[in-house]
């Protein structure tokens, strides 16, 4: 009798992702995704660009008055993406 190896689409999914992107390219989609859901729809709204590289999430806001608000609350924001992912994925935030 032949036995296959089956998995959940998801863990098969899961496991591309990591091999092509590396191992916490989910994460930081999730981080990216839960945006909105951590800072509110207001900052959400005047946000124009939003990435990670190497731990660091950069930041673009349209409102020079909301760049100084964001920097004084860059400790809660890194503390409270890091866990919608679970682990420490963003170590810094770049404000432009």
């Amino acid at each position: 009798m032949i036995y296959y190896d089956v998995k959940p689409l998801a863990e098969l999914i899961k496991q591309f992702y990591e091999m092509r992107r590396g191992a916490g390219y989910l994460d930081e989609v999730k981080v990216i995704n839960s945006w909105k859901q951590v800072v509110g729809s207001f900052i959400a709204s005047h946000t124009i660009d939003l990435y990670i590289r190497n731990g660091v999430l950069f930041v673009r806001v349209d409102s020079d008055a909301l760049r100084v608000e964001l920097n004084y609350s860059k400790s809660l924001l890194i503390k409270n993406l890091n866990s919608v992912a679970g682990r420490d994925v963003i170590s810094e935030i770049v404000l432009n």
